[in-house]
C-alpha cells in the first residue's frame, strides 16, 4: 500500500492510474509534475569539457595494454564510479534475446503484465517500486524487479510467463553477467592491489538481482523524472541499454564510488533498460577488504545492508554515508 497524500492507495490502483497517464501525457498529473526537481543538481556531461570514461576489455585482456587499461578502470571506479565497458565478451546473441524479450514485455496490455504484480509489501514483481517515502511524487516509469541468483532464491511465480521466451532469456542472461562480473573483479583486484581470489570470493554465490525499467514518452518531459536521482548500493552494477533513447543523467562523483544518477523521459520515444545488481559480502558481513588497510566504514550483517539502502532509496539518502568510522 501507498499513501498519496491523505489517501491510502495499493499499488496496483497506482499502476493503473500510472497506465492510463502514460497514455496521454498531454497533461501532467500532480503526483508526477516534479518541475523543480528536475532542474536541480548539475548534470555531469552536459559540458562538452566532461568525456565519460570508456574501458575496453579488450585491452584488459590483452597483455602489451592491460597495465594501462587496468589503470583506466581504477580511475574510473574512483573518479566517476561509473564506465562504459566495450568489447565486454559478453554472447550477443543472449543480450539480444533479452532486448527483444524486454520490449515485448513493456509492449504488453497492462492486465497481461499485471499477472506478475508486486504484492503487497512486497519487492518482486511489475509495478511501481521508486516513489520517496517523503513525498506524494511518483517516478514517470513501469519496472519489474526480480531475484535471479541463486536458483533457490528465484520466485518463479514473479517470473513473467509472457513473452513465452522471457524466463529462458532472462536465465541466459543472469550467466552471462555473473561471468562477466568475474571478469571485471579480477582487474579491479589489481588495481586495489588485493588477491584476486579474495576479491572474487565476495561475489561469488550471492545474491543477483535485475530491474527492468520502461520510461514511456513524454510531452512536458521537462515536468517529470524517469527515475529519482539515487546511488547504487550493491556490490556492482550492469546496466543494459535496451535502446538508443538518452535519459541516464551522471549528477555527482570508499575507494570506488557510486554515481549519483537519475533518469529523464524522451518526449518522443520510451527508453527501456535492465540493470543487473551483484550482492557482494564477506561470510555474510559487507566490510571492507583487509587487505585494503584500515577499515572506514563499519562492518554490518548483509541483510541488514540491503535492508538500509532501500530505506535509504526511499528517503534519497546514501546508506553507506550511515557507516562511516568518523
Amino acid at each position: 500500500m501507498e499513501r498519496i497524500g491523505d489517501k491510502v492507495i495499493s499499488r496496483a490502483e497506482i499502476t493503473d492510474a500510472a497506465s492510463a497517464t502514460f497514455a496521454d501525457s498531454t497533461v501532467i498529473p500532480d503526483r508526477y509534475a516534479r518541475s523543480d526537481e528536475v532542474r536541480d543538481g548539475v548534470v555531469v556531461g552536459s559540458d562538452e569539457s566532461y568525456e565519460l570514461p570508456v574501458v575496453d576489455m579488450a585491452r584488459l585482456l590483452h597483455p602489451e595494454f592491460s597495465e594501462a587499461e587496468i589503470a583506466k578502470l581504477g580511475s574510473a571506479c574512483r573518479d566517476w564510479g561509473f564506465f562504459q565497458l566495450t568489447n565486454h565478451g559478453v554472447d550477443e546473441t543472449v543480450v539480444q534475446d533479452m532486448k527483444d524479450n524486454t520490449l515485448q514485455f513493456f509492449g504488453l496490455p497492462l492486465e497481461k503484465k499485471k499477472a506478475v504484480a508486486i504484492q503487497a509489501n512486497g519487492f518482486e514483481g511489475f509495478g511501481h517500486h521508486y516513489n520517496r517515502a517523503s513525498s506524494e511524487k511518483l517516478d514517470w516509469a513501469e519496472s519489474l524487479i526480480l531475484v535471479t541468483q541463486q536458483h533457490e532464491q528465484r520466485n518463479n511465480e514473479f517470473w513473467p510467463a509472457d513473452p513465452s521466451t522471457f524466463r529462458v532469456a532472462l536465465d541466459k542472461y543472469s550467466v552471462e553477467m555473473s561471468n562477466l562480473t568475474s571478469r571485471l573483479t579480477v582487474f579491479m583486484a589489481s588495481d586495489l592491489g588485493v588477491e584476486q581470489e579474495a576479491l572474487m570470493a565476495t561475489f561469488q554465490g550471492k545474491t543477483q538481482s535485475v530491474a527492468f525499467h520502461y520510461y514511456p514518452p513524454c510531452r512536458h518531459p521537462d515536468k517529470v523524472i524517469g527515475i529519482t536521482p539515487h546511488h547504487d548500493g550493491l556490490g556492482l552494477t550492469l546496466l543494459l541499454h535496451v535502446d538508443d533513447t538518452p535519459g541516464l543523467q551522471i549528477l555527482t562523483n570508499g575507494t570506488y564510488k557510486s554515481a549519483e544518477h537519475r533518469v529523464l523521459p524522451d518526449v518522443e520515444k520510451g527508453r527501456a533498460t535492465v540493470v543487473m545488481f551483484q550482492n557482494a559480502c564477506v561470510a555474510g558481513i559487507v566490510k571492507p577488504l583487509p587487505e585494503l588497510g584500515e577499515a572506514t566504514y563499519k562492518a554490518i550483517d548483509h541483510v541488514e545492508y540491503v535492508k538500509g539502502n532501500f530505506r535509504a532509496l526511499a528517503e534519497g539518502t546514501r546508506f553507506v554515508d550511515s557507516l562511516k568510522i568518523m
